[in-house]
Formats: C-alpha cells, sequence, structure tokens
C-alpha cells in the first residue's frame, strides 16, 4: 500500500522532477480505484503539513528552505505586507509588494517564494504562492450603503480592501452599522472580497459597542452554550459532606485571601505560621475547580475552547460559568471551599527545605484587599488594624517572607524584575473613557506575587521529578541577534552586557540596576523585555529564564487559566493512584495539543486587552486636542518618533512636522539629527508635545512638538471629523 514515506522518498531523489498525479499513478504502477484515492488523499495530507508545495504548474515539488518560507501575513493599511516566517532563517520579516499577495489577507497563513534575501539594510522580499490557512471568514467592519451595493470597511486597517456586500432584496445596515461580515468569496490578485452580513452588532456610535466590535474581531465568545447551561444544575451550590472526609481539613486554620476590591473569582488564599526554628510556614491554598469541571463534560470543552478569562475593562469574559468562577469555585470567605493546597516551609534564605501538596477543605477567615494590606502595613491605619486585630501580625509576617523571597531568593540568583507602570482606565457610566491613571503597585501585590511565584516553583519541580506528562511554563532565552542589538544600542548610554554565546538573566538584571532612577530606565527596561522571546505553555520543563527558574508551571489560578486547571487534574489523578499506564500514554499524546492550545489562547486573550485599552486611551485623549503634555522619545522610526506620557499614552510625532530643519534618520542610534542646526531627536529624551490628532479607526493618535519660542495658537488645532470616523 502507498504511504507517505513512500512519496516522500520518490520526491526527494536525487533524479526527481517535478511530477503531477498522474505521473505518480504510473509511477507507482497504481491500478485500482482505492490505490489512486490513497495517493490523492496523501498529497493532500502533505501539502496541509506544508511538507511538500506545488509548483506554478501544479506539480509536487519538496519545497526548498533557502527559496520557500511559510509563516504569517502582517498586512499593512498601505496595501503591501510581511511575512514573519515560521522558522525565520533569513533573520527579517520578509516584505510583500501589493501585486505579489496573491489575494491573501492578514493574519493568513502562507507560502512565499524568496525573491531576494536580506541585506545592506535591505529586508528580504518575496511572493507568495500559496495559502495555506485562512485566519478567519468572519470579519468585523462598518457598514457603507450605496444605490445598487454595500461595502464594509474592516475595522482591522491591516485589511485594506473593503468587501462588496450584494443586495439580494433583505432588510440590509444602515450607514455607520457595525456588521460581522462572513467572506464568501476571498479575493485575488485583482478582486475585492465579497461577503454576506451574518450579525449586526448596532450602530457604531451606541453605548459598548466599541468594544464589542473588539469581541467579535478576535472571535472571543461572549455567552455559553445550552448544554454548558444544563450541567450547571448538576454542580452544587455548597461543598457535599461526603468529599469532606477524603481531604484534610485545614477550616480551623487561619487564612486570607487578597485581591483588588471588584475582585469576584477568588482562586488563591494564604496562611502563614512562624516556626520555633525560625522558619515560615507558607501555605498557598488554591480553589479545587477540577472536582467541579470534569474531563470531557461539555464545561470542560468550553474552558478548553476559551483557554483563559478575558478582561475588558468594563466586562469579563470568563473561562468558567459565573456560577462556577464566582460562586462554588471562588474561595469566598466564610463558606466552606475544597482545595489544593500546597504547604512549604522556607527558612531564612528563601529555600523551601520541606513541602506537601495535597487536597484540602478551607474556610476563608477573611477576603481582605491590597488597600485595606498596605493601610495596615504602610500606613499602620489604627481603624483597619483594630478591625483586623487577630490578623495584623500574620500580614507582617507575610511582608518579611515576601522581602526575603524576593531578594535572598528571586534576585540573588539572577531573576530579572521589570516594574513598568501600568495605566488604569477609568469610564463612566456610559463606558465612556473619562481618565487615565498610573497604577499603584503596593507592597501587598507584592507579596502575593512572590508567594504564587514560590509555589508554582515549587509544584512545577514536585512533579519533574515523576516524570508525568505535565504542562511547564517556560521562557527561553533570548536569541543572540536580539540580545547583541540591545547590546550595541545601550552602549550609546554607555552601559554593557556581560555575555558570550549565551546569557544568564543575571547579566540583564545587573543592567536594569545600572538604569534604576536614570532618565533613560523606562526606555532600555522596554527595549531589554522586547528582547526576550515570549513566554508559553509546554509540555517539556525548558526553565523560566526571566525569573532565572529552572522549573516553573501555572497552578494558581484555575478559575481563570486552563493549564492550571489540566495541572490539578494531572495532580489530583497522582495522589490517588489512578494514574496507570494507559492513563499516562493517553496524557502524554494530549498534553502538547493542550500546551499549543492554552498557548495561542493566551495571544488572543492579550491581543483583544490591548486593543480595548489602546481604543479607551485614544477616546480619552480626544478630550485633549490642543493641550500640552511632557514625554519621553520612547521608540524612532523612520518616520518619526512615538513620545510616551507619565500615564502611558504613546502618540506619533511625524518627522515632517517638525519644521525648524531637515531631519536625517540615523538608525544605528535610533535618533533622529537636524541637518543645519544639529538638534538631536533621540531614545530617551524628554521632550514637550501638544496633543494634535486622534484617528479612532486606526487607534493612533498625533502629537506635535511644542516650540518654546513660540507661542502655540492652540484655537488652530482642530479635531479631524473623518479621522475620528465621525464618532465624535
Amino acid at each position: 500500500m502507498i504511504s507517505k514515506e513512500n512519496v516522500l522518498a520518490l520526491m526527494d531523489h536525487e533524479d526527481y522532477k517535478a511530477m503531477g498525479y498522474k505521473d505518480m499513478i504510473y509511477l507507482f504502477g497504481l491500478h485500482n480505484k482505492k490505490e489512486k484515492k490513497a495517493l490523492k488523499d496523501i498529497l493532500h495530507a502533505l501539502l496541509e503539513e506544508n511538507k511538500v508545495m506545488q509548483n506554478k504548474r501544479g506539480k509536487y515539488i519538496l519545497p526548498d528552505p533557502n527559496k520557500y518560507v511559510s509563516g504569517t501575513l502582517q498586512g499593512h493599511a498601505k496595501g503591501f505586507g510581511f511575512v514573519i516566517p515560521d522558522d525565520n532563517i533569513f533573520g527579517t520579516d520578509i516584505f510583500i509588494s501589493p501585486a505579489d499577495l496573491m489575494g491573501a489577507m492578514d493574519g493568513d497563513k502562507v507560502l512565499v517564494k524568496i525573491e531576494r534575501k536580506s541585506g545592506n539594510n535591505k529586508s528580504a522580499e518575496g511572493e507568495i504562492i500559496q495559502i495555506l490557512e485562512r485566519k478567519s471568514q468572519l470579519i468585523v467592519g462598518t457598514y457603507e450603503d450605496s444605490r445598487n451595493f454595500g461595502f464594509v470597511v474592516p475595522d482591522n486597517k491591516k485589511i485594506f480592501r473593503d468587501i462588496y456586500i450584494p443586495k439580494n432584496g433583505h432588510e440590509t445596515p444602515k450607514t455607520g452599522d457595525k456588521v460581522v461580515v462572513e467572506i464568501t468569496v476571498w479575493p485575488s490578485a485583482n478582486r475585492s472580497p465579497e461577503g454576506r452580513i451574518v450579525e449586526l452588532l448596532g450602530h457604531q456610535k451606541d453605548i459598548g459597542i466599541d468594544i464589542l466590535s473588539i469581541v467579535r474581531e478576535h472571535n472571543l465568545p461572549d455567552d455559553f452554550p445550552d448544554e454548558v447551561k444544563v450541567q450547571l444544575h448538576n454542580i452544587p451550590s455548597i461543598v457535599e459532606e461526603k468529599e469532606i472526609a477524603n481531604r484534610r481539613d485545614l477550616r480551623k486554620m487561619k487564612m486570607v485571601t487578597i485581591d483588588g476590591a471588584d475582585a469576584k473569582d477568588l482562586d488563591d488564599a494564604v496562611s502563614i505560621q512562624k516556626l520555633p526554628n525560625g522558619h515560615y510556614k507558607l501555605g498557598v491554598h488554591i480553589a479545587d475547580v477540577s472536582y467541579y469541571v470534569t474531563e470531557g463534560s461539555d464545561i470542560d470543552k468550553e474552558a478548553f475552547d476559551r483557554g483563559t478569562s478575558v478582561y475588558l475593562l468594563d466586562r469579563v469574559i470568563p473561562m468558567l460559568p459565573r456560577e462556577l468562577s464566582n460562586g462554588i469555585c471562588s474561595l469566598n470567605a466564610k463558606v466552606d471551599r475544597l482545595a489544593f493546597s500546597c504547604e512549604m516551609e522556607i527558612d531564612k534564605g528563601g529555600k523551601v527545605v520541606q513541602h506537601d501538596i495535597f487536597k484540602s477543605v478551607i474556610n476563608v477567615k477573611s477576603r481582605m484587599t491590597y488597600d485595606d494590606v498596605t493601610e495596615i502595613l504602610v500606613h499602620d491605619n489604627e481603624e483597619l488594624k483594630e478591625k483586623y486585630k487577630d490578623l495584623v501580625e500574620d500580614f507582617k509576617s507575610m511582608e518579611e517572607l515576601a522581602q526575603i523571597l524576593r531578594e535572598k531568593r528571586r534576585m540573588k540568583r539572577g531573576a530579572i524584575d521589570f516594574d513598568f507602570p501600568e495605566s488604569k482606565i477609568l469610564l463612566d457610566e456610559k463606558g465612556k473613557s473619562v481618565g487615565v491613571e498610573l497604577r499603584e503597585r503596593t507592597i501587598s501585590h507584592r507579596l502575593i506575587e512572590e508567594f504564587m511565584l514560590v509555589c508554582n516553583e515549587t509544584v512545577a519541580e514536585h512533579m519533574f521529578w515523576t516524570q508525568l506528562p505535565f504542562v511547564y511554563r517556560v521562557h527561553e532565552e533570548p536569541k543572540s541577534e536580539k540580545i547583541q542589538a540591545l547590546s550595541e544600542f545601550i552602549r550609546t548610554f554607555g552601559y554593557r552586557i556581560h555575555y558570550q554565546d549565551t546569557i544568564h538573566p543575571s547579566a540583564l538584571q545587573k543592567l536594569l540596576e545600572d538604569v534604576s532612577g536614570k532618565q533613560e530606565e523606562a526606555l532600555i527596561s522596554r527595549l531589554t523585555l522586547r528582547s526576550m522571546q515570549q513566554a508559553r505553555y509546554y509540555e517539556e520543563n525548558l526553565g523560566h529564564f526571566g525569573l532565572s527558574a529552572q522549573y516553573y508551571t501555572h497552578f494558581t489560578s484555575p478559575i481563570r487559566r486552563y493549564p492550571d486547571l489540566i495541572i490539578h487534574r494531572i495532580i489530583s489523578e497522582m495522589l490517588e493512584n489512578k494514574l496507570t499506564d494507559k492513563r499516562i500514554e493517553k496524557l502524554q499524546k494530549k498534553i502538547g495539543e493542550i500546551s499549543k492550545q492554552c498557548s495561542q489562547r493566551e495571544r488572543r486573550a492579550e491581543l483583544a486587552e490591548r486593543d480595548v485599552d489602546d481604543l479607551k486611551k485614544c477616546e480619552y485623549m480626544l478630550t485633549k486636542i490642543g493641550e500640552e503634555f511632557e514625554g519621553i522619545i520612547s521608540s524612532v522610526t523612520s518616520f518619526g518618533f512615538f513620545v510616551e506620557l507619565e500615564n502611558t499614552i504613546e502618540g506619533l510625532v511625524r518627522v515632517q512636522t517638525i519644521d525648524d530643519d531637515y531631519y536625517i534618520y540615523d538608525d544605528k542610534k535610533h535618533r533622529f539629527i537636524g541637518e543645519h542646526t544639529k538638534e538631536i531627536y533621540k531614545l530617551g529624551d524628554k521632550v514637550d508635545i501638544v496633543v494634535h490628532k486622534v484617528d479612532m479607526t486606526t487607534r493612533q493618535i498625533d502629537f506635535l512638538l511644542v516650540d518654546k519660542d513660540e507661542e502655540i495658537d492652540y484655537n488652530n488645532i482642530t479635531i479631524d471629523d473623518e479621522s475620528n470616523n465621525g464618532q465624535y
């Protein structure tokens, strides 16, 4: 019987010349329909797996890695694009001209033929020859009506072609409505895409439609299927006595939750004791979601598909139904709850000398907020100290232990501690952005962070030595070319990174310590972060570079992250001796797929959250047109430089708007130099700007530099109604 191996061996032979399907039938001597169909199925599968490709005449060949690259297309509003290779042996993204897109759209997986490799400060160029996988058939946009047809302008400006909507006698949306379109005819080189409207979201000016559009754009679910809702009826609302008997009873132990004031899905509680030997006994108690969400159930399938909860300012798209996430699984105070407990004995050097992981039943004594704990520890608030007098000493012990874990455990071994300012976007009752301010990171945030980190490390190391299938949180070492680029850049500021073939995280930690408190701190910290790889979930333990941790996982948030739920299931089966050889084999086959899915869903959530933040920051800055601010140059490109304000909002100063000289772009040193004045604008410089324009469709803010020698006529700075899509 013909096999994939036979076909690949044929095509890999030195005498092989490109063949079609019929040629191969003749060569392999296939006679009956079954054999011919098997060959057709094999060729189709090999195409799907990108192991073979078809040339322009439709004949099958093996792709030459020096000539053909698969990757993801990143479109541009001006009609060209870049392909981000799956395995970037060319060192750069590949430029695709409008004529060579072959109808591919932003986010599509494509196969590219390399026309020119990168070099001499030029990027690689290529031609798309095959679309391997379309990103999505559904696109969100704004409907525009005309006499005989309509069209939809995509919200995603990287999709630069409007979508033609034929009129078919049915009721059509009105101009300005936000809609979801299903592509019925994909674009080609000379033809725009065609589609049909599958959902009318509402008019673009309606309350909440802006965020709902982003929800749809990222294909996020907004409700649970009926079968999930039905299954919820079988889940108890209180802990059952029969299960309590199977667990270690910690209900008399003093423990608390510490979360934001508006948090409702509380999945971690902490307890602490000081031992006679001077050590600390830290308990981290995590909601046992796995008891209620069983493998293969409808709730589990939906949780796997969602992968994570998504937080979008005025709404949460939860991984689990609220009956679970805010109810029986949430570690609410003064009620019994099922948990997984990890108790750790930690010495004064931050070393975990003993640990125990077990199933428990708990009863949280107090639901604390970050603000209240900070008031007690930092501001010595007498009223709160009296209210929580039986917990005050525990909070002081927690503060001591958190400091030990940070300084003597993490930082001593070289962990990188980024402390970027985070923004808090304030919305009014109509969902409109009315403020953007810095989110305070307090001692109470830090102590919970340290406790979760040490717990995750302890569980990961414990499970590594069991050699059971597991999901690790991995963060690989930065690529050498990224570190080299960072090293060259920081030399302009007088800093150095000590490394050879590989780099230890302590070298980057040292750099962050050196720039601490300096004008360039935020800039170099951000560039250091950009030089790193993205953390992900993986079935093998590759360590965590940023934490300088040999073992790491995510164990502490099963209400909002699917990897944590899977980990709990595996640990539960291990504790109950249910991991037979057959079960382990089954888990080994599934764990890679689960890890990949969880990483993809995490990325989707991050992009949606970022898009909403950018949208609402732009909305806020619409009210600041003409106002002056001080900021720092955060990045420099050939067309201008971005300036970040104290509240983290970024805007672009276009080089053509700086009219006191002709400015030359120096890409090596990330700066602009005035041809005559020799005035320099470089990364890290403080500048004064005025808000010039806000484009809500592209979520882009434009700044103008303030010339201190000239008085600005703010009355002549106006909002561009067209750029705001008529919304404001």
